[in-house]
């Protein structure tokens, strides 16, 4: 027996990601410098005030015991004095927060809470993986909502509408829920309040709950931060926001993050949850409610650092002759697979780029169909390292345009492949 032999795991389709970071490890291993802006993981140190915390809180035993599994009261009213402060929206800690052990624990396990067999849930494409297959594992069936400026839609709330109101009129049963994330991974598309008004508006009339990912909502490079559902009045009966401290505060390994909203869904995540885990370590949440209530000048560095990085990457990939969207928001930018390779799809470009580039980058059909003129570059090196990036992308852009003509024929686009094969065996 196989691990296909499981219902569930039959549900998940093979991991396309897995063949670039196999490459990956194989080229490392033969001593090759490979530059990883593939995996959204943050590279710059937790702030010195929230490792100090940490360590102080751990010295008490009495912290070593089970924590609260919908968080620490002090963690959940500094969370409701964040959206306060930055959205000026008012949350009871009590009834409208749960600590989540980071954003995709939280969306995974309320989709198990709410989702029956069959329910129908209508999901952005292409989107973090966590979107769909959370409740793909949940039993529900997916409808795509094609998103992304090749698509024409993503953040004109007028087409998104119009989508909306085909998949209600074709759908059977009618979608229980519909994810949203903005500032959005992978695209980087961002929108304001008044795109998310006529959404509620809508799924108010149809019974339908939305499911807001605003994990990115603090890197953002513009002088409007991205706005929260929640400020939109109306939106607390039907909406759940999932926000995280991993990127604010470059706490990804720390695995906190939050739900909040209506009382019926965090009611039922926080009912999932209290049979399945007892919170996180409570020192990790001490330290989380230090970032939150603390100096917030930490925020502004982690976000300007990934501003310089991001015009280093887009100005470079520019001279190498590779036009690549500036992300408005987030710690990455969705860029088009240049013309002469758009042929390979991402898989292929993304894998010939860690031969012959020595850079890694996400294959865009890692995120959906829709993705696959795409790949996913993270902001997740130095600006030394993103500069020597640029430079080897645009030296294999200069020696390969006959290779990049030639693997048109499968035969020789195998060939510009083998010598990382041969290097595996």
């Amino acid at each position: 027996m196989s691990e296909s032999d499981f219902h569930r795991i039959k549900r998940l389709p093979p991991y396309v990601f897995a063949e670039v970071n196999a490459m990956k490890a194989r080229a490392r291993a033969a001593g090759e410098d490979i530059i990883d802006l593939g995996m959204g993981n943050p590279d710059q140190p937790t702030p010195q005030h929230i490792v100090d915390k940490l360590c102080e809180a751990v010295q008490n035993p009495k912290t070593h015991r089970y924590s609260n599994s919908r968080g620490i009261p002090g963690l959940r009213r500094a969370h409701a004095g964040y959206y306060k402060r930055r959205f000026n929206v008012d949350i009871d800690p009590e009834t409208e927060c749960i600590v989540t052990i980071g954003s995709k624990e939280g969306l995974a396990n309320l989709a198990q809470a709410i989702t029956s067999p069959g329910d129908i849930i209508l999901v952005p494409n292409p989107s973090y993986p966590i979107h769909p297959f959370g409740f793909i594992l949940a039993g529900a069936s997916i409808r795509h909502l094609p998103v992304g400026a090749e698509n024409g839609t993503g953040t004109d709330v007028a087409s998104f509408l119009d989508m909306l109101e085909r998949a209600v009129r074709h759908s059977v049963p009618k979608p229980l829920a519909l994810v949203l994330n903005y500032p959005s991974n992978p695209t980087a598309q961002v929108v304001g309040l008044d795109f998310y008004k006529p959404i509620v508006e809508f799924c108010l009339k149809h019974g339908i709950y939305i499911l807001s990912d605003i994990a990115y909502a603090e890197i953002y490079f513009g002088d409007e931060p991205p706005p929260s559902i929640l400020q939109i009045p109306d939106a607390r009966e039907i909406a759940v926001e999932f926000t995280s401290m991993s990127k604010t505060y470059s706490m990804a390994g720390w695995r906190i993050g939050f739900a909040t909203g209506n009382r019926k869904l965090i009611t039922a995540l926080a009912r999932i949850k209290s049979y399945l885990d007892y919170g996180a370590f409570t020192p990790i949440q001490v330290a989380a409610a230090a970032a939150l209530n603390g100096p917030q000048e930490c925020v502004d560095v982690i976000r300007n650092t990934y501003k310089q990085r991001r015009d280093v990457l887009i100005e470079g990939l520019a001279a190498a002759g590779w036009q690549v969207p500036t992300p408005p928001a987030s710690m990455f930018a969705w860029a088009p697979i240049p013309p002469q390779f758009a042929h390979m799809g991402s898989l292929e470009f993304s894998k010939l780029l860690l031969q012959e580039a020595q850079v890694a980058c996400a294959p865009g059909i890692g995120f959906g169909e829709y993705g696959d003129g795409h790949v996913r570059l993270g902001l997740v090196e130095n600006v030394h390292r993103i500069r020597q990036a640029t430079r080897n992308i645009k030296d294999f852009f200069r020696s390969n345009a006959a290779g990049a003509a030639a693997s048109h024929d499968p035969a020789a686009r195998a060939a510009l492949l083998q010598p990382v094969k041969a290097k595996a065996s």
